[in-house]
C-alpha cells in the first residue's frame, strides 16, 4: 500500500536540507524542473512536515519524499525519476522501472543516502549535526 497525505495541490520535494549532497541535488532539480509547479523545501524547517500527516521524519532521514499534487508520496530515486519524467526527456529515465535496474539503484540510493553526511560533509547551522554521526 502506498503512502497518502494531505494533498498539496502541486508536487513538493522534501529533502535534508542539512546536507550538502542533499541541497546540492534539490538545487540541480530545481534548474531542470523549471517553473513546473514542483516545490522543494527541507523537511528541518520549521512546520514543514506538519504540513504533510502520516510522512514521518524517520523516513525523510532515510529517503527524499516526493508528495505528489494528490497526496500520494513516493521516496527515493523512485521520487527523483517521478519528478523528472514529468519533462519530454524525462521519460527516459523511465527505465528505472525494467527488472533487475529498479533493484540495483534503490540499493545504490539507499547506501549514498545513509553515509551522505560521510561522502558530502553537514552543513547545521545549530550544531545539530553531530546525532547524524551516532
Amino acid at each position: 500500500m502506498s503512502l497518502m497525505t494531505t494533498p498539496p495541490g502541486h508536487d513538493v520535494i522534501l529533502f535534508d536540507g542539512h546536507c550538502r549532497l542533499c541541497s546540492g541535488g534539490a538545487r540541480k532539480l530545481e534548474r531542470l524542473l523549471g517553473s513546473r509547479g514542483t516545490e522543494l523545501r527541507s523537511f528541518r524547517d520549521d512546520g514543514v512536515l506538519s504540513a504533510f500527516p502520516g510522512i514521518a521524519y524517520e523516513r525523510c532521514e532515510k529517503a527524499m519524499q516526493l508528495v505528489q499534487a494528490d497526496g500520494r508520496v513516493v521516496e527515493g530515486a523512485e521520487a527523483i525519476v517521478r519528478a523528472l519524467g514529468r519533462r519530454v526527456w524525462g521519460r527516459l529515465l523511465y527505465v528505472y522501472y525494467v527488472p533487475g535496474l529498479r533493484q540495483l539503484v534503490d540499493a545504490l540510493y539507499r547506501v549514498v543516502a545513509r553515509y551522505r553526511f560521510r561522502i558530502a560533509g553537514r552543513q547545521c547551522p545549530d550544531g545539530a549535526c553531530a546525532v547524524h554521526f551516532k
